[in-house]
Parts: C-alpha cells; structure tokens; sequence
C-alpha cells in the first residue's frame, strides 16, 4: 500500500537518486537542482517550505515538494516517482497532497519551472488547471517552461 510521509533527512539520499534519475535522463541536472538535493532540509524545509514522499513499505517511490517563495506563493518542486511506479497515479496523490498544503497554509498561487520535453508532466500540470505564463526568474538554466496555479480561498 502507498502512503505519503513528510520528509525526514533519513531519506536525503532516496529523494537524491530519485531525483537525480530523472534530470540526468533528460540531461536536465545543473548546480541549483544540487543545491536542494544535497541539502533539502536547508534549501527548502528550514525556508518555510515542505517535501512528501510517496512510500511502499520503507522505500521511497516518489517526492513533491514546495519551495516557499512567499506567504502567499509557493513553488512546486521535485516531483517525481520511481520508473517501476509510473502509471500508478502516485503523482497525482502527491500533486493532491501540494495542493491541500498549499492550501492549508492560505497560498493564493502554486508555480512552477520545467521543461518542455517532458510532456507527461506538463500534461498533468495542465489537467489541474495550470496555466502557461512567460518563463522568467528562473533559477535553472534549463527550465523553459513556467506554469502557475491560482488557488481560490
């Protein structure tokens, strides 16, 4: 059975390799993605912000998380799950999870950065409404794509 967990630095290398699995594969990995991954806790959990992972059993087969930007914007970051699991709708219960956090802490917007070559996250991006807007104060190199969400009270 798959269960969600809040991040805990036992995980760190978990969240690393899987992460890192799927920006190397798109050949997407650059210093600031580092940044986060080596560091979560710093980066993002002790910044405000917060990191889910999807568990089966004790393994960790997928992570989400949001990067607080400010009190009424966050950032959807790291979202992935495990090869073996895709097409299990695990990223769709952690996208859920995001959006009831973001909620819960009173956001008015959920954005993003990716990349356009990978569609299948673009496209569930987009049957949860986000929007494509102008891909600007990006902080990786390769993102050229940006998508917000605007969340209703």
């Amino acid at each position: 059975m798959i269960n969600l967990v809040q991040y805990d630095t036992k995980y760190q290398p978990d969240f690393k390799s899987l992460n890192l699995e799927w920006l190397n594969k798109y050949d997407l990995a650059e210093s600031h993605d580092l940044e986060i991954l080596d560091d979560p806790e710093g980066t993002v959990i002790k910044r405000g912000g917060c990191i889910f992972l999807a568990m089966d059993d004790e393994r960790v087969i997928g992570t989400a998380g949001l990067w607080k930007k400010n009190e009424l914007e966050y950032e959807l970051i790291k979202m992935t799950v495990d090869p073996e699991y895709r097409g299990r709708g695990i990223s769709k219960i952690l996208l859920d999870r995001c959006l009831d956090e973001a909620k819960n802490r009173k956001a008015m917007k959920i954005s993003l950065f990716s990349n356009s070559k990978l569609k299948t996250a673009l496209r569930l991006y987009e049957q949860y409404g986000f929007s494509y807007i102008e891909a600007t104060d990006s902080p990786f190199v390769t993102a050229d794509v940006k998508m917000e969400l605007l969340l209703t009270p």
